[in-house]
């Protein structure tokens, strides 16, 4: 990939002309905005070396042109969906190794989860300790009930990770909400963490160990606390085991499942596959969402030419990041396209057993 290129996002809608290329991260202009990305995020559809030049900017009249007031049409706002439980605001950064396997040489991608129904207006800086400066790793906006990827973290980059800070303000669109306040959260964090395993723990919102920090839990800002580890570990198994038994509802085997032509949909809209979601935590659901795709992508691997529709909502959701992760390294090989527009709009994903 080089300067000038046009790409498209490979796991989602969207994509530009690159601008500028910055290590792993190439910069792509779409409608007048420069939106970071992961060079390997993206797919080149046009070289540089095969799109026109832009034509010159035509000289200013001597008469001023007429203005001619036109109505614009606003796009209608996307109703998002809430949770019971997301009026109080939770987030979490984590940092989870490519290949756990090779901590010494691996890089580490960076997350932010916003478990809640506000947008989140953010940004995560970093410094060393000794040094009072601030460097900006990533600001922008994450939308509700989102896990944002804000880019790849180097093994040269620890040494400046000694200090780490998040900044937010939350608030709802096109809708009455309570205030919340201003946050600003600052941890030390031991870059030697990043070479130890058990260092890496399960969290609720990975499928791999990562390293995590809670921000902020249920509108109350976390502060790192001295512990004895294995038997904080020890509760917090017994009390997820717990909690899972208490949560944990049948599920509607089938009846999200239907045949189209040669066609298999298969909605995995939390609601068509629990009878209820009362008790049950955003964790909780994505686990039955994803273990759902595990088990119709199980029962048609020897299918071969089967093509099966995976309705999952729109935008960037959890649910799609899940999805493409499972796709990415647990069914690698099989043929994953989004599936048909005038169908089922960017909510769905069509994968093609090989």
């Amino acid at each position: 990939m080089q300067k000038g290129d046009i790409v498209r996002y490979l796991n989602s809608v969207g994509g530009g002309r690159v601008v500028k290329i910055e290590g792993n991260i190439a910069y792509v202009e779409e409608d007048g905005f420069e939106t970071p990305v992961l060079v390997k995020e993206c797919v080149v559809v046009t070289p540089a070396s095969m799109v026109p030049p832009e034509p010159p900017q035509a000289r200013l009249s001597a008469e001023a042109p007429k203005v001619v007031n036109q109505p614009v049409e606003e796009p209608e706002p996307e109703d998002m969906e809430e949770t019971d439980y997301g009026d109080k605001v939770s987030a979490t950064l984590a940092f989870e190794p490519r290949n756990i396997k090779e901590l010494g040489t691996t890089t580490f991608d960076t997350y932010l989860v916003n478990d809640s129904n506000y947008y989140l207006y953010f940004s995560f800086m970093t410094r060393r300790k000794e040094e009072k400066e601030w460097k900006i790793r990533y600001a922008g906006m994450v939308e509700p009930n989102i896990q944002l990827l804000l880019g790849e973290l180097l093994r040269e980059d620890l040494p400046d990770i000694e200090v780490i800070a998040v900044q937010y303000i939350a608030f709802k669109r096109d809708k009455s909400f309570e205030l919340k306040p201003a946050v600003t959260a600052e941890y030390r964090l031991d870059p030697i963490k990043f070479l130890k395993l058990h260092c890496f723990n399960e969290h609720l919102y990975f499928e791999t160990p990562v390293i995590a920090i809670d921000i902020v839990k249920e509108d109350v800002v976390q502060r790192p606390l001295v512990v004895d580890a294995p038997r904080l570990e020890k509760e917090l198994n017994a009390k997820k085991n717990a909690d899972m038994r208490e949560r944990k509802r049948p599920v509607k085997r089938h009846q999200n499942r239907k045949t189209k032509g040669d066609i298999v949909e298969v909605d995995l809209h939390i609601h068509e596959l629990v009878d209820s979601t009362r008790g049950l935590s955003s964790a909780d659901m994505l686990n039955l969402q994803v273990d759902e795709f595990r088990r119709v992508m199980d029962m048609n691997l020897k299918n071969h030419g089967q093509k099966i529709v995976f309705i999952h909502g729109k935008g960037e959701g959890v649910l799609r990041q899940a999805i493409a992760k499972e796709l990415n390294h647990r069914y690698k090989g099989h043929q994953v396209q989004d599936a048909s527009f005038r169908e089922y709009g960017y909510g769905a994903t069509q994968v093609t057993i090989k």
